[in-house]
């Protein structure tokens, strides 16, 4: 019996679980502080200004990464599933993937925090 000893595949298959229970718990959360509406505009005001505080807004960068990272990684298993080849390829577009997602990640995180720095 051999032991599976993890790598770049399994944390691949980890984060992307976990990205995406955190994209549908947001999702879920979304659809229930939207619905707030039906009760009145002070109670989704209430729940609305709550969104404003700064650990929300480090939250949202959280989230950004999230989406990002689970959409990436998401092409990444469509291009293996479709093209069997790329199978041999996987770390170095795992790497790829993790390239493309810093390099994004950078000047969304300075857009998003910077007004938290003034």
């Amino acid at each position: 019996m051999s032991v599976y000893r993890g790598g770049v595949g399994q944390w691949s298959w980890v984060l992307h679980r976990v990205t995406g229970v955190g994209v549908l718990i947001f999702l879920c959360l979304h659809i229930l502080d939207t619905s707030l509406i039906v009760l009145g505009a002070e109670h989704y005001n209430a729940i609305i200004a709550i969104y404003r505080a700064p650990l929300f807004r480090v939250m949202e960068v959280g989230l950004f990464a999230s989406v990002l990272f689970h959409a990436l990684n998401g092409v990444r298993i469509i291009l293996i599933d479709c093209w069997v080849e790329l199978t041999r390829f996987h770390k170095l577009l795992f790497n790829i993937e993790m390239v493309l997602f810093t390099l994004t990640m950078i000047p969304v995180t300075w857009i998003m925090l910077r007004p938290l720095l003034k």
